[in-house]
């Protein structure tokens, strides 16, 4: 079956935008244009492609040529420009890669990877390093930093490195709770600082204390506070103890985890999340850019899987 590349790219810009009436202002056409494309492209499917919601989605047909409409867009704009401009008032647009990649990971060391790719913009997706790679086969993005190891299908998977986390909190903190150290006990009355509510760092190393001591697992009063700046904040005030991370590795510097004397560790054990880089398993030099990028970035500043904390 022949796809029409116009109507692809309609029902890309619905779901990317969110609306119809987004994806007109992006394509520079009128809603009625595009809800015709996608339209069109539901009666050559045979199937609905798109939930008309606020904002739009994907039907797990829709989510096949979201796909397709993906890989188009990035071959069309790589041959584009091996060609070169084809007239005066070719303006060379750059292609979009989208990726998803977690919280952490984007506040201390994917921007300076993302930034050495010229020519490309970037649609970056954030969510939980264990569900990025949801956004795979969706069709959303191309690229995930993932802590899931198995490949998703029609993708490639390759280590990047770890994300190393240090129980810590303020001396003050330390001083009213922890009088003696951080026993379960007192663990399970002290305030603790979480990302988000699918965040499992705490509580891994809090069933590792646990197990250590023979006793049920703490689970003390919670501050959500979904945001990797305001997160560390959080700690560096005394609201609560939390994982302190990711941590460099030696030699590489995160800004965001500027050294702090008032912050000091709980124990010396850490908790680490191995990340990897899932791709689309797709021919495409841009595409490969953005992962050789990524990949020589994570090796320069992550810990290598398995080393010594």
């Amino acid at each position: 079956m022949r796809w029409d590349s116009g109507q692809l790219a309609a029902l890309a810009a619905v779901i990317t935008e969110g609306s119809f009436e987004a994806a007109a202002r992006a394509l520079h056409v009128t809603p009625s244009a595009v809800s015709q494309r996608v339209r069109a492209l539901e009666n050559a499917a045979g199937t609905v492609l798109v939930r008309r919601t606020r904002p739009a989605t994907p039907t797990e047909p829709g989510r096949t040529l979201l796909r397709l409409a993906r890989q188009v867009e990035l071959l069309g704009a790589e041959a584009a420009a091996e060609l070169g401009p084809i007239d005066d008032e070719s303006t060379g647009r750059p292609v979009t890669v989208p990726i998803a990649v977690n919280a952490d990971s984007l506040a201390t060391w994917i921007m300076p990877a993302l930034s050495a790719v010229d020519g490309v913009c970037f649609d970056v997706h954030v969510a939980d390093q264990d569900r990025t790679a949801e956004l795979l086969p969706a069709g959303v993005v191309m690229a995930a930093v993932t802590s899931q190891r198995e490949p998703v299908q029609g993708c490639t998977s390759v280590p990047l490195g770890v994300t190393r986390y240090r129980p810590a909190a303020t001396r003050d903190f330390v001083a009213r709770w922890f009088p003696d150290s951080p026993t379960p006990g007192a663990l399970d009355i002290a305030p603790m600082v979480v990302f988000a509510r699918t965040d499992d760092l705490q509580d891994r190393w809090l069933r590792a204390v646990a197990q250590q001591a023979g006793s049920t697992v703490p689970d003390p009063p919670r501050h959500h506070v979904p945001s990797t700046a305001e997160f560390l904040a959080a700690v560096r005030t005394g609201m609560g103890w939390g994982m302190w991370g990711p941590l460099p590795r030696d030699g590489a510097c995160f800004d965001v985890l500027a050294p702090d004397d008032d912050v000091v560790p709980l124990a010396a054990e850490t908790v680490d999340v191995t990340l990897h880089l899932q791709q689309w398993r797709l021919r495409s030099t841009v595409l490969d850019r953005v992962t050789d990028a990524l990949r020589e970035q994570a090796r320069r500043v992550l810990p290598p899987a398995g080393t010594a904390r």
